[in-house]
């Protein structure tokens, strides 16, 4: 059953506590990394064998597996991942930056020149569930960005094929490429390259522990979105929001994995015992019973707060990756939400939403790090030059103050590289 807590009546370290994982995955992941690293495809089949249990001929999906696919998925769920896909680019669209130039009469021009990345990877989930959504959220934004290439690495099942909706998500987004591969052995592939998987310049996407760790290793060789922990939502809600729609909020993200983490914060003690009832109800009706309910069991809470201003406070200490304000008048809180990934206004806007079909992004920072961090954009598909230039007239007018500012650093070769042009 989901813990009730009084703020201020307990221990901070209750209230802002987080689920952790105790597996040790670093030398794991660090060995299968090498591997990939020396071995190449050779190593990729190994591993599809071992933790798939898939043996395949080719790592690549053909165009004839993605059409097949298409025509195995309903028409009906077609039309609804291109209506989904409309919505993530209109709002992705509006992202975009654009490069800009300063051009100054005294002979003086800077810029920058806003670049997209050229080949990004994107990670798609497999194992317990599929998930087309995360390919729609993941490459319609790079495809935006203007990258040359974007690629998808998913593990496949045990008959060695990737569900038929993750292609038909892959197709509507215009992805590239498609290879079967899941696992730390997938980011080793895209960081470094096989003899059939090329080297990416970012990768993206969300994964389990072992996928989270292979991107922190290979961090640096290439850029990564972030890494992201175990799917996370809180609900600040108040006395009049119906418990029925709060727990199955709540368990919309405990069903992803035991170590998903459901928080309520109210100012409603009779809606903390009634939503705590509830959610009693609606877990065994659920086809992931087992999991939303170790998940609940285990790092679900309900804070009982003094007022919804404290509960907000409470809800950006937590900074959390969903964000659903319950409440009246929503946009009247709005500006007190410092720390969190995505918010969900009002009480007719389940997560789900945002999961599936708003537009907003789905991938976003977890753990708490919504406090300095940001959901996956346009802006992580590119990359930014800076130019300048200068006439003859215009550095003479400035080479002093350059040799100046450089000589008090110590270097002086940079002082001699301003002044002898105007010296000569």
């Amino acid at each position: 059953m989901i813990k009730i807590l009084k703020y201020g009546e307990v221990d901070n370290n209750d209230i802002f506590a987080r689920s952790t994982s105790e597996v040790n995955v670093e030398d794991i992941v660090s060995d299968i990394i090498y591997d990939v690293r020396k071995n190449g495809d050779a190593a990729l089949f190994k591993y599809c064998e071992k933790f798939d249990k898939a043996k395949l001929s080719s790592l690549q999906v053909s165009q004839e597996e993605i059409d097949e696919a298409v025509s195995l998925v309903e028409p009906q769920f077609i039309e609804i991942l291109k209506k989904a896909a409309c919505n993530i680019r209109k709002f992705h669209e509006k992202q975009v930056r654009n490069s800009f130039i300063i051009n100054d009469e005294n002979g003086v021009v800077t810029g920058q020149k806003v670049i997209p990345v050229d080949r990004a990877g994107l990670y798609v989930p497999g194992g317990t569930a599929a998930y087309p959504s995360t390919v729609l959220m993941d490459s319609i934004p790079a495809k935006i960005a203007g990258c040359r290439e974007v690629v998808i690495v998913t593990p496949p099942n045990s008959e060695g094929k990737i569900s038929p909706v993750i292609l038909a998500a892959a197709k509507i987004a215009g992805v590239d490429k498609i290879f079967k591969v899941g696992g730390a052995q997938a980011i080793a592939a895209l960081a470094y390259g096989t003899e059939t998987i090329p080297k990416v310049d970012k990768i993206v996407g969300p994964g389990n522990a072992f996928v989270a760790e292979a991107k922190k290793q290979v961090f640096g060789v290439v850029s990564i979105d972030m890494i992201a922990g175990p799917s996370e939502i809180l609900i600040v809600a108040d006395k009049t929001a119906n418990p029925k729609h709060i727990a199955a909020d709540l368990l919309s993200q405990a069903e992803h994995d035991k170590l998903a983490s459901a928080v309520l914060v109210t100012d409603s003690s009779s809606l903390a015992e009634a939503v705590s009832a509830e959610l009693e109800e609606q877990i065994p009706l659920l086809e992931r019973e087992e999991i939303a309910r170790v998940s609940i069991d285990n790092n679900g809470k309900i804070i009982v707060a003094d007022s919804l201003d404290a509960a907000i406070e409470i809800s950006n200490e937590i900074a959390p990756e969903h964000l659903e304000l319950c409440v009246d008048n929503p946009f009247d809180y709005l500006d007190a939400i410092r720390h969190a990934g995505s918010i969900f206004m009002g009480k007719n806007c389940p997560e789900a939403l945002g999961d599936y079909f708003a537009g907003p992004n789905h991938t976003l920072p977890t753990s708490g790090t919504a406090k300095f961090s940001s959901p996956l954009s346009v802006d992580d598909f590119v990359k930014k030059t800076q130019y300048t230039y200068y006439t003859k007239e215009a550095l003479s007018k400035v080479a002093r103050d350059v040799e100046f500012f450089a000589k008090k650093e110590g270097l002086t070769a940079h002082a001699k590289s301003a002044v002898i042009r105007i010296e000569e």
